[in-house]
């Protein structure tokens, strides 16, 4: 009874609530779909006017263009949130393939809700198993982790390779970041208001900034020790910072079909008739008797040596049953980069690897598969960093003999040098080439147009993979200063023989070569008088 009293009072209210509520829908309804008011509206044309008729049809037509096209902006603004759905769920899914499995040794895979704790707990091992607090032994010399210092503009470094210099500004984007990204938060924990229980703590700039060091240990993370001024004379303020690295994720696990990838070598040539014989003894060793899946291009400049070229091209066509070549003859002054452009253009078969190669190359056969793959077509392209070979004539010049070009073959900092300056030998598809708009034909002459191109594919979405490669090396030729260059350029010239001929002990001794002789005829004298 009570009960239904208790409904009966209150079944009124719940009829206002639902009338007011009601109301208030339709007063919303009413508010979206209310045209626009008398200011905003187009001005009708009166029905007896001349244009009358025409004025409505072409407000008519307005107005349809208008629903179309808010039509199309919603189907536009659809796409992007299924977009946006269906990458949050891959990426949703990804978590959860590698939340259990890609956490590294020591995590709980077992419990999803420990997961997050337990990665953090990992991260802060990170430190504790870096040389952070503490240090730790090393069997030699060599194994001792070195750092780097910088300062706000420069960045000083012990590997410099041969496009990096002792003391340089860091170019790459992902360097600069890094270190920025350190001198931030090194100024946001001194300027945070825990780190000084005096209110009118000195307030950091970056302008305080001393030096910074930093070193990476590949498995365990990066540490920064940055120093700055003191709010008085004499003192100093260091911050240690350290970026864990996290356990490493499974991205991909492909199988990769190169069976039927045919890779076109185009080498373009003038003159140097005993150089591509030099190269074609080793295209039939290892291009076409080791690896078979290979066609040549020879664009060729001129007419001096022609028959010549074409004599050992057609000897090799005959004696190794090889009929996958082509050999285009220009009458014009010799370009490389138009050279390669036509090889590359005049192909008319399905999509290719395209190898751009110069005569005084050598390469294995494992250096044409990794050509293969780590190109894809509108996703990859390659740029491997050659070994280039020293003069054997200073390198071996004490052994008597110089030894075959098989065996000079060998990457040692006696023997030559990654030549990290060179873009000129690249793999890519031929689509990918030609929709990046090949060379720039306008360059003559040897030299500027490969790296021309490689900017290009920098500068496009394309991932670029460039690496050091142990089956590509530059065989070493005379290189030629002309007179005719200005003192500048003959420097440069003499400059970049001397980095070709040797190493830099090995041009010592060439050096300082009378004093060695003088140092061991007083050697064989004292012995004698012994």
């Amino acid at each position: 009874m009570m009960v239904r009293r208790g409904l009966s009072a209150c079944l009124p209210r719940m009829v206002v609530l639902l009338v007011v509520l009601c109301s208030a829908v339709s007063v919303l309804y009413m508010l979206a779909c209310t045209p626009k008011g008398i200011d905003e509206q187009l001005a009708f044309p009166r029905a007896n006017s001349p244009t009358g008729k025409e004025g409505y049809q072409a407000i008519l037509q307005e107005r349809e263009e208008q629903h179309r096209n808010y039509i199309n902006s919603l189907k536009k603004q659809i796409a992007q949130l299924k977009d946006e759905l269906q990458e949050r769920s891959e990426q949703l899914k990804s978590l959860q393939d590698h939340g259990t499995d890609s956490l590294g040794p020591g995590l709980e895979r077992s419990n999803p809700e420990k997961t997050p704790a337990d990665l953090l707990e990992f991260l802060r091992s990170q430190i504790d198993r870096a040389e952070v607090h503490a240090g730790a032994k090393l069997p030699t010399e060599y194994a001792a982790v070195p750092f780097e210092s910088f300062t706000l503009q420069k960045v000083y470094q012990l590997e410099t390779g041969l496009t990096r210099h002792p003391e340089e500004k860091p170019v790459r984007k992902d360097k600069r970041d890094e270190l920025a990204e350190a001198i931030e938060l090194a100024l946001e924990t001194l300027n945070s208001p825990d780190s000084d229980s005096n209110a009118n703590h000195h307030m950091y700039a970056a302008s305080d900034f001393i030096e910074g060091m930093y070193r990476t240990e590949k498995d365990k993370g990066t540490l920064y020790e940055l120093t700055f001024k003191g709010d008085r004379p004499h003192k100093f303020r260091r911050i240690v910072l350290f970026r864990p690295f996290g356990p490493i994720m499974k991205v991909k696990n492909e199988n990769l079909n190169m069976a039927n990838t045919l890779i076109n070598i185009v080498v373009p040539l003038a003159k140097r008739a005993s150089k591509f014989r030099q190269f074609m003894q080793n295209f039939r060793e290892m291009g076409i008797e080791q690896d078979g899946r290979i066609h040549l291009t020879v664009v060729y400049f001129g007419k001096e040596q022609m028959n010549e070229v074409k004599a050992i091209l057609e000897n090799t066509s005959r004696s190794a049953n090889f009929k996958n070549f082509t050999f285009i003859q220009l009458n014009e002054e010799f370009s490389r980069g138009k050279g390669l452009d036509i090889g590359a253009r005049i192909w008319k078969g399905n999509n290719v690897v395209l190898f751009f190669c110069d005569v005084d190359i050598y390469f294995t056969a494992e250096f044409l598969n990794t050509c293969r793959l780590n190109t894809q077509p509108g996703k990859k392209v390659f740029y491997p960093v050659l070994f280039s070979q020293y003069n054997p004539g200073i390198i071996y010049g004490h052994h008597g003999s110089i030894p075959s070009l098989e065996q000079q073959l060998v990457i040692k900092k006696e023997t030559g040098f990654w030549r990290d300056f060179g873009f000129g030998m690249t793999c890519q598809y031929r689509s990918d080439f030609i929709n990046i708009g090949g060379f720039d034909l306008d360059i003559k002459g040897w030299g500027g147009e490969d790296v021309h191109l490689y900017r290009k594919y920098l500068h496009s979405n394309l991932i670029v993979v460039r690496t050091p490669v142990r089956g590509l090396f530059h065989l070493w030729h005379e290189k030629r200063c002309l007179d005719e260059l200005s003192p500048e350029q003959y420097k440069m010239c003499m400059q970049s023989k001397a980095m070709n001929e040797a190493s830099h002990g090995q041009l010592g001794m060439l050096v300082f070569r009378h004093e060695i002789e003088a140092h061991l005829r007083k050697q064989k004298t004292s012995g004698k008088k012994t």
